[in-house]
């Protein structure tokens, strides 16, 4: 029987609000017969009606849709067995081009200390309604972050609306329906933040990034039984105070809440209407919310070694907030510190940098619950003095985007499970909004070059569709007139010229090309493409700055190079040093990554020219920096790594450039020299050449650097530097967490990359066309592993693979969704190409060791 399994309208299962004028629809399918496929399906939206065979990126190409209206899709696909299947699903529309009639509205007496973030700006409306009400909505949004109340109650459960955009370029707004909560007397209040628009953001500490002060926009729309229309809207009808709850707020440093303060019994004054003195496009929110996950609770409970505060451990490095029950006093402080780590029985605070992460409650009389709404914090331990344990019940929430957890990998080693763990939490701890770097420290930034690297494992294990397909938006926007990208977006505060980087700058390719092959959409790629074509000139034209033999001309030298960002043994100055060979590699792969980009798009023209472009590159970098025979001339690690995974060698020199990467590993007492641009590639380019054996070795090696001695160590997210902890501070006993007083980051997923080999070659699932289409399953077996499974929810449905082996028989069952195809290699080296259904595989692996 052929079954609809999901419908999704702009990536969004449910709830769909959108300003777009031309929807995307896509749908997964199921059925208990065997390779069965797509034939035929039939859209229909009112009076539009499309008949395709495509099941992802159906673009709506109908009439208008107008504002604030609900749309119903139905679906009717038939498959190759004339089975039929029935769905329907519906979306609302936004504002989409609907002008607005409220103005911006602050305090325009806002004053603060340069450094510092604001005081949080308290607004309030009241008004009457002495008729039925039909039906209500809100749509808003702020300079700053906002919490909006009506009659008491919060109408957004997610964190920092509107979100984080490249501001004076585009911002998000709000919808809430408020139906059901208008009464005859009602009141609104918007509590706005500081955030990352007017509040301290960077390591520089700047503030008034976007605009000088908070500002407030809204319209209450309101649609009568009797058929007449109302607006409420911001302007000076409402009142404005800095003397509400909230005391003070700001990302890095924390919150001040007084729940002794009465807001009718303040200050207020009427609110000043203003002009932003820029016009951003104004869309329904587009990406994902920022929401409470897992409530975590405390391990351990102990009292500091300097007596100065009780620690709570909650076993778990993350981003989030405290949740506390209190039994408290009129006026009694309660202060909350956060730390990842501690010191000599302390929290250790050097790796928060100037952040001082810490929160302070002022109690009213009684029984209360308070959790922080304008900050969230990078912790694994907290500090709290002014209450005792017994009045306090202190718990935790994860604090990330709404991404769904698509992924699953576990196998026979619990070490090498803990690895998927430790990339699981770092990346959520850092799908804040935007991809950051780091959770913790007075930093935080949408760092290009972590999530180049990182993109293709977070996109096996989370649905990042709508989150990064906002943050790309972004680096459309951000992208200089010459073409390059900045280190960071949004840029945002952040002064370094905008140049093409390697790694970097390649995020614009990188990170849209692993969610094309995630999740198959080319709306995306279209998108991006010309950003894609511009930056690739601008590369080429830094190349070929002061070159004048051919093959010069095609080494990337100029102008900045991060290098090998972060390898383990040196310093900064010989990873920039290093930026040549990493540079013309990243060149290479990012101009045969836009050729199949181009082909998909139909750009054959472009196609050749990318496609002769890249085998230029990879000439130059034989010619130039080896001995033609696969030699470096100057040998590391990454310099061999990436032109192997880059497919930029073949024959007899790409199998020499093996045997020296493996002499190298070898030679480093079988560790890693890698940073975050070559670390990602390491175990593919070995194991996929003959060196199978070496990569598991490496992914197994427990003295640092590497991956198990962080976890050996205490780590449950991955470290910024692979000797964050050196040997020395590590307890015997593994089953204690090491203490610290580095600067370093405890919670960069940089090197959380590894994960694309545990997928792709441990369990061996890997797409070969865009959303899994076609994928292969081709485990690779060793390191004493004997069995290993992973899923991953596709678009178009379940992908599953597990193989065991026991007895000298291997055996592997998977599951291929309707519609793809899959090739499944077994360690013979046997074949078999299957469509849709549950197999089971199994051979000898005496023969298997044979055959190979």
């Amino acid at each position: 029987m052929l079954q609809i399994n999901s419908i999704e309208i702009e990536n969004q299962a449910n709830g769909c609000i959108t300003d777009e004028k031309c929807p995307v629809i896509s749908f997964s399918l199921d059925s208990d017969i065997p390779d069965t496929t797509l034939v035929s399906v039939k859209l229909q939206l009112g009076q539009w009606v499309k008949t395709t065979n495509k099941q992802l990126g159906i673009e709506y190409d109908g009439s208008e849709l107008q504002s604030f209206s609900e749309y119903c899709v139905s679906i009717t696909a038939i498959d190759n067995h004339d089975e039929q299947a029935f769905g329907k699903t519906s979306f609302q529309t936004g504002r989409m081009d609907l002008p607005w009639d409220a103005c911006w509205i602050t305090d325009m007496n806002s004053t603060h200390k340069k450094g510092e973030s604001p005081i949080p700006m308290t607004f309030r409306k009241g008004f009457v309604i002495d008729r039925k009400v039909k039906k209500a909505y809100i749509t808003s949004s702020a300079i700053g972050i906002y919490d909006l109340y009506l009659n008491g109650q919060l109408l957004n459960t997610d964190y920092f609306s509107p979100g984080f955009t490249s501001y004076k370029k585009t911002l998000q707004y709000n919808y809430y329906d408020v139906t059901s909560l208008l009464g005859s007397c009602n009141e609104m209040v918007a509590v706005v933040g500081a955030g990352w628009a007017v509040g301290r953001f960077t390591y520089n500490s700047k503030t008034h990034i976007t605009a000088d002060r908070q500002a407030l926009l809204l319209e209450l729309f309101i649609e009568y039984s009797d058929g007449e229309k109302e607006k409420i809207i911001t302007d000076g009808s409402w009142a404005v105070t800095q003397q509400g709850n909230y005391r003070f707020g700001d990302f890095y440093d924390g919150e001040t809440y007084d729940a002794t303060i009465d807001l009718d019994e303040i200050e207020w004054k009427a609110a000043s209407s203003i002009s932003l003195g820029f016009e951003p496009n104004l869309s329904v929110r587009y990406g994902c919310p920022v929401t409470a996950h897992e409530r975590l609770y405390p391990q351990k409970i102990f009292k500091a070694q300097n007596n100065m505060e009780w620690i709570y451990d909650f076993g778990q490095n993350f981003a989030g907030v405290v949740s506390l029950k209190i039994v408290g006093h009129k006026n009694q402080n309660i202060t909350i510190r956060h730390a990842e780590m501690l010191f000599a029985g302390n929290l250790s605070v050097n790796s928060l940098r100037t952040a001082k992460a810490s929160n302070t409650y002022i109690c009213k009389e009684g029984v209360q619950i308070y959790s922080p709404r304008l900050t969230y914090m990078g912790f694994r331990y907290i500090g709290i003095t002014g209450i005792e344990p017994e009045n306090i019940e202190v718990t935790t929430f994860a604090i990330y985007s709404d991404v769904q957890e698509i992924g699953f990998f576990e196998c026979s080693n619990p070490l090498v499970n803990q690895i998927q763990s430790n990339i699981k939490w770092g990346g959520k701890s850092n799908f804040v909004d935007i991809p950051t770097d780091c959770p913790q420290r007075d930093e935080r930034q949408g760092w290009t070059g972590d999530i180049s690297v990182f993109a293709s494992t977070a996109c096996f294990n989370f649905d990042l569709n709508r989150f990064l397909g906002k943050w790309l938006t972004d680096v459309r926007l951000e992208q200089s007139r010459s073409g390059g990208i900045p280190f960071v977006v949004p840029r945002h505060g952040n002064v370094n010229p905008v140049v093409p980087t390697a790694c970097w700058g390649d995020s614009c390719i990188l990170v849209p090309w692993a969610l094309y092959l995630s999740q198959g959409e080319t709306t995306l790629l279209k998108k991006q493409y010309p950003t894609i074509k511009r930056y690739l000139k601008a590369v080429k034209w830094w190349a070929e700055l002061l070159s004048f033999s051919r093959d010069s001309r095609r080494i990337w030298r100029l102008l900045f190079q991060f290098g090998d960002w972060c390898a383990p043994g040196t310093g900064i100055k010989d990873w920039m040093r290093k930026g040549k060979w990493v540079a013309t590699a990243y060149f290479a792969n990012s101009c045969a990554i836009a050729a199949r980009i181009a082909n998909i798009l139909g750009e054959t023209h472009d196609q050749l020219y990318f496609e002769n472009l890249c085998h230029e590159i990879c000439a130059a970098y034989s010619n130039i920096f080896t001995d033609k025979k696969g030699k470096l001339k100057i040998e590391f690690q990454t310099a061999y790594v990436l032109p192997l995974y880059f497919q930029m060698v073949n024959g007899s020199e790409r199998a020499n450039m093996a045997g020296n990467l493996a002499k190298l590993v070898a030679e480093n007492d079988w560790h890693l020299s890698t940073g975050f641009t070559g670390t990602p590639y390491l175990l593919f380019a070995l194991a996929d050449n003959g060196f199978v054996k070496d990569a598991y070795r490496l992914l197994l090696q427990d003295t640092c650097p590497s991956w198990i001695y962080e976890i050996k160590a205490g780590a449950t997210t991955f470290w910024e530097q692979w000797d964050a902890i050196s040997p020395d501070q590590i307890p015997t006993d593994a089953s204690e967490p090491a203490e610290s007083d580095s600067e370093i980051s405890f919670n960069h997923y940089a090197y959380g990359a590894v994960g694309d080999f545990l997928y792709r070659r441990v369990a061996g699932i890997e797409p070969t066309s865009g959303g899994y289409k076609s994928f292969t399953i081709a485990p690779v077996v060793g390191g004493g592993l004997s069995w290993a499974k992973a899923t991953h929810i596709s678009p178009y449905g379940e992908i599953a693979a597990s193989w065991n082996h026991a007895d000298e028989v291997f055996t592997l069952n998977i599951k291929v969704p309707v519609s793809t195809s899959c090739r499944v290699v077994l360690p013979s080296g046997a074949e078999h190409l299957v469509g849709s259904g549950e197999y089971t595989f199994s051979e000898n692996m005496q023969l298997a060791a044979f055959c190979r």
